[in-house]
């Protein structure tokens, strides 16, 4: 090999980490900050010359501090670690999710470095999550017409045969009550499948704004003399109007906002706020803009148990509800070609709705 050879791959591989799209950090055996490529300074928001000589903790902070226990143990033991799904809190206040492998790197030095080598997955595992939530809604979908089938036809019937006995007994009978209780039921048990089936009618579309449907379920919500609940909004005033089905998005929002109040008890806060997203997929369709709004209550959050779960018809954290509201809700948005994701955690509790609006203004 020339000496001109050497020099250039030399250059060549020099200038390999300021060109990978993983991030890159390199720590030394004090576990303080040598280099970081221009992929670790646009993830973490800070510039390779400030964050030279900080420990991690100082730049980020993880939810599990596994990073200061895995370089540590790195250094230790000279063998790699791979850690998945960490959350990382940055300077500006975002949170992020990635993965992390770190690997012992020995130089002429002596001492042996450490390479952190992060991933952010948060876009994978919001597309699993989507199509989870997809699938997810039509199974529910497909199973409760199934069981609607079933459960109306036997009604039908039940109700036709009180009503029968109800003539052959005549008016003046005291058997007339038990037959009136039993056509009751069977129509309260009718509106209830009848629910759980939502509306079988197709969204008519209209151009609506946002912000109106909004203002009209706060105005629903706030009139009710229960609730002393605090609201905020906070909109962007430039989204468009967008393709919707006006009675079945204010259903929807109007179901979300109500299991936020709920949540909250008497004093709490719900946030109602509106933002837009630029070159976002929703359901493997990546549209130029999509409208993002959130849902915000400092409640005490969903249980852990209930989270996979919540979209279920029928299931629900309130004794008294229904556990339909969700479901249903899911569903309307999901035929405006949307999706309702949420987080929950103690003190906070939010519920996204993603509806695509490049379709008014193409």
């Amino acid at each position: 090999m020339t000496e001109n050879t050497r020099v250039s791959t030399d250059a060549l591989a020099a200038a390999i980490p300021a060109h990978q799209v993983t991030s890159l950090i390199l720590f030394d055996r004090d576990l303080k900050i040598l280099y970081m490529n221009p992929a670790a300074e646009m993830l973490l928001s800070v510039s390779a010359r400030m964050a030279r000589g900080l420990s991690l903790s100082q730049v980020i902070r993880c939810s599990r501090d596994v990073f200061d226990q895995h370089l540590g143990m790195v250094v230790e033991s000279n063998q790699p670690i791979t850690e998945r799904g960490i959350s990382l809190s940055l300077p500006d206040g975002h949170s992020i999710t990635v993965d992390c492998t770190l690997a012992p790197v020995e130089f002429e030095d002596p001492e042996t470095c450490v390479l952190a080598e992060i991933r952010r997955v948060d876009r994978q595992l919001r597309v699993t999550r989507e199509e989870q939530l997809i699938t997810q809604n039509l199974a529910t979908r497909d199973l409760v017409r199934g069981m609607a089938h079933e459960i109306k036809n036997p009604l039908g019937g039940m109700r036709g045969a009180a009503q029968l006995l109800a003539m052959e007994l005549g008016e003046d009978s005291e058997l007339g009550d038990y037959t009136r209780i039993i056509v009751e039921e069977v129509d309260r048990l009718k509106s209830l499948v009848d629910q759980m089936l939502g509306s079988r009618q197709l969204p008519v579309m209209g151009a609506v704004n946002i912000h109106h449907i909004l203002e009209r379920v706060y105005t629903i919500v706030s009139s009710d003399p229960e609730h002393s609940i605090a609201f905020e909004r906070d909109y962007d005033p430039s989204i468009p109007d967008l393709q919707a089905d006006e009675g079945q998005l204010v259903q929807a929002i109007l179901n979300i906002v109500q299991n936020a109040v709920q949540a909250t008890g008497s004093k709490g806060t719900v946030l109602l706020q509106t933002r837009v997203l630029r070159q976002f997929t929703l359901a493997g369709v990546r549209h130029r803009l999509v409208l993002q709004i959130n849902i915000v209550d400092d409640g005490p959050g969903i249980p852990q148990e209930l989270q996979e779960r919540v979209f279920y018809p029928m299931v629900s954290g309130k004794s008294e509800g229904t556990g339909l509201g969700l479901s249903l809700a899911q569903s309307m948005i999901n035929r405006h070609g949307g999706l309702i994701e949420f987080t929950s955690t103690p003190g906070k509790t939010v519920f996204t709705i993603y509806l695509p609006l490049e379709q008014c203004n193409e």
